[in-house]
């Protein structure tokens, strides 16, 4: 199993926007781990230990990042900065092939895509992490993200994996589309 080296959560609770309150607060978490990157400086051909420790570095940030929440899940996201002696397919074996399970198992299902972002950087590198409503990817007043910066992380031989999650969309969201209460959460569009 790699090594977690630290964790991180942030907790933002917006009150209010544009000068109105908030009621109820839009409430979003991010929950991090600062790995080490077993690969870091060298080219390997197989990456299946990232792909299989993603499932319980992914059991655990979802478990935290959904207790943190407090409410029920309404959107997800998923993110990796890949210190500099790292490459982006190491971000790819950790987010993609297994790591939506756990996610969405924490978050009580989600038919929708897990939107995910991947960079490589140095310690204090910005991460945008995409935010979709969890059952149905094109309700509109969800489509968000959120940013996550660690001031010493990633060191070069390090990796920062991170989940998202919200308890609603945007505050004050009105572009139309596809509402939550409209969506029928069958296919993971619509």
């Amino acid at each position: 199993m790699i090594r977690i080296l630290a964790t991180h959560v942030q907790v933002s609770e917006r009150r209010v926007e544009m000068g109105r309150d908030l009621a109820p607060y839009v409430r979003r978490v991010v929950a991090a781990a600062v790995i080490e990157n077993p690969f870091a400086g060298r080219y390997v051909e197989d990456l299946s230990e990232l792909v299989d420790d993603s499932v319980p570095l992914g059991e655990e940030l979802s478990r935290l990042a959904v207790a943190t929440l407090g409410n029920p899940v309404h959107s997800y996201g998923k993110g990796v900065i890949v210190g500099m002696a790292g490459e982006l397919e190491h971000a790819a074996a950790l987010l993609h092939p297994k790591l939506g399970t756990p996610l969405r198992e924490a978050c009580g299902g989600g038919k929708a895509i897990i939107p995910s972002t991947k960079k490589r950087g140095g310690p204090g590198t910005t991460l945008d992490i995409p935010l979709h409503y969890k059952d149905a990817a094109f309700v509109r007043s969800h489509f968000d993200a959120i940013e996550l910066r660690i001031g010493e992380s990633p060191a070069d031989d390090q990796i920062v994996l991170a989940v998202a999650v919200t308890d609603s969309g945007r505050p004050l969201p009105r572009i139309g589309g596809l509402t939550v209460d409209d969506a029928v959460g069958e296919d993971g569009l619509r």
